[in-house]
C-alpha cells in the first residue's frame, strides 16, 4: 500500500519510480529533496500545551535518524497510525535540521519496503547498524571469561545457567533502546567490553588496598557486569518479520532492572546452592547499578562493588556513543552535527581549525 498526500500523484510516482533509487538518510544534505530508505523506529503520540495532538515518527538508517512531526491537521496524522514499527520504508522527503531537535523531515510520499519492487533489493546492513564483531565469537569470549575469572563455583554455575537459558535473545538484543550499542548484538558487545574494564578496575583497587579488610569482592563485581542488564530479555520482544524490538508489558511495568533481579533470584532458587549473602549482594548490585533514581535505579548503592560497575558501565556506554557520533557525522567543519542522544555537537578528532585564536601568555613576574 502506498501513502501520499493526495490522490493525484500516480503519474508523478510512476515517472520517478523508474529513474530514482533510494539512498540512506545519512547521504542526504540538509535542504535537499531525495528518495531515502529507512526504518521506522518510533511512533509516539503527544500533544502540545494548547492540546494540539501529534505523532512523533522517527526514521533511521545505519548512521542517522530523522523525525517527522505528524500534526493533527496533516494528512500523515491518520496515515502514520498504520505504519509498522521496525519496517523499512521508501520515502520522498526534504531533509532539514532543527537547532534543538536535530534532523527533521518534510515528507512528500511514502511506500513500504514490502512492495517487492526490484528497487527494494537492498541488504539490511544498508539500513541498520550491527556489531562489528561476530556474535558467536563474542559469546565464546564471554563464556571463557566466566569460566576462567569467576572463582566462586556456585556463583559461576548460576551465571552459566542463566546464559545458557537466554543465549538466543542475548545474542540478538541491543544494549539499549537507541542510546548506546543500539543494534542487534549490542547487548553482547557491551557486556564483553564491560567485563574487561571491570576486571581491570577491580584488580587495580585490590592492589591499591592490599592487606586491608574487608576488601572488594572481585567475583561479585564481575558477576554483576555479566548479569546487570539480563532483564532486557524480558523487557523487549522482537517484532515478527522485523529487526526491531518493542517493549513487553512486564518491561513497561517493571523495567529491566527488577526483571533481571527476578531472573537471578529464580535461577538461584532452582540451583539451591548459592550462599544467601552472595546472592543478596548480587541482587543489590543489579538493583542499584544505575545508582540514581532519575536513571531508573530503585535503590541507592550500599556496597563498593556497585561503584566499580556503575562507572565502568557508564564509561563504556558514553565512549560507544561518542565514537558512533564521529563515525556517522557528515557535517563540514571542526564540530559534528548536534547528536540527538548526546544533545550536543562534538569536537572532531584531528587538528584544530586554522582560524583558532592563539593566546600568548607571559610570566606573571615578568618586568615591564
Amino acid at each position: 500500500m502506498k501513502t501520499a498526500i493526495s490522490g493525484t500523484l500516480k503519474g508523478y510516482l510512476m515517472a520517478i519510480h523508474s529513474s530514482n533509487e533510494p539512498v540512506p538518510l545519512h547521504r542526504i544534505a540538509i535542504g535537499d529533496r531525495s528518495f531515502a530508505l529507512a526504518w521506522l523506529v518510533e511512533r509516539t503520540p503527544g500533544a502540545t500545551r494548547s492540546n494540539k495532538p501529534y505523532f512523533l515518527c522517527r526514521f533511521q538508517d545505519a548512521q542517522v535518524g530523522a523525525t517527522l512531526m505528524a500534526w493533527s491537521d496533516s494528512p500523515w496524522f491518520q496515515a502514520c497510525q498504520g505504519w509498522r514499527i521496525g519496517s523499512a520504508y521508501r520515502l520522498d522527503l526534504t531533509l532539514g535540521e532543527h537547532e534543538k531537535y536535530g534532523l527533521q523531515m518534510e515528507l512528500h510520499w511514502l511506500e513500504p519496503e514490502a512492495s517487492k519492487d526490484a528497487a527494494w533489493q537492498y541488504m539490511p546492513a544498508f539500513l541498520q547498524t550491527s556489531s562489528r564483531y561476530a556474535v558467536d565469537e563474542l559469546w565464546a569470549q564471554l563464556m571463557t571469561f566466566v569460566q576462567t575469572e569467576i572463582a566462586e563455583n556456585t556463583l559461576k554455575q548460576l551465571i552459566l545457567m542463566l546464559l545458557a537459558r537466554w543465549e538466543a535473545p542475548l545474542k540478538q538484543l541491543p544494549a539499549s533502546d537507541g542510546r548506546f550499542y543500539p543494534y542487534p548484538g549490542g547487548w553482547l558487545e557491551h557486556v564483553v567490553s564491560l567485563v574487561q574494564t571491570c576486571r581491570l578496575l577491580t584488580d587495580h583497587y585490590l592492589r591499591q588496598y592490599e592487606g586491608l579488610e574487608p576488601t572488594i569482592q572481585r567475583d561479585l563485581v564481575l558477576a554483576g557486569a555479566v548479569l546487570h542488564d539480563l532483564g532486557r530479555v524480558l523487557e523487549w520482544k522482537m517484532e515478527p518479520d522485523s529487526s526491531e524490538f518493542s517493549p513487553t508489558v512486564p518491561g513497561r511495568l517493571f523495567g529491566h532492572v527488577l526483571l533481571g533481579r527476578d531472573l537471578i533470584r529464580d535461577a538461584a532458587a532452582e540451583l539451591g546452592t548459592v550462599p544467601q549473602p552472595i546472592l543478596e549482594r548480587l541482587e543489590h548490585i543489579v538493583l542499584s547499578h544505575l545508582t540514581l533514581p532519575e536513571w531508573g535505579s530503585p535503590r541507592l548503592p550500599l556496597i563498593p562493588e556497585v561503584l566499580i560497575l556503575h562507572h565502568a558501565d557508564d564509561l563504556d556506554a558514553k565512549i560507544e556513543m561518542y565514537l558512533r557520533c564521529f563515525r556517522k557525522d557528515q557535517q563540514p567543519g571542526p564540530f559534528t552535527a548536534r547528536d540527538s542522544i548526546l544533545n550536543k555537537p562534538l569536537l572532531k578528532p584531528g587538528d584544530w581549525p586554522e582560524d583558532r585564536v592563539v593566546v600568548e601568555r607571559t610570566p606573571s613576574n615578568e618586568q615591564a
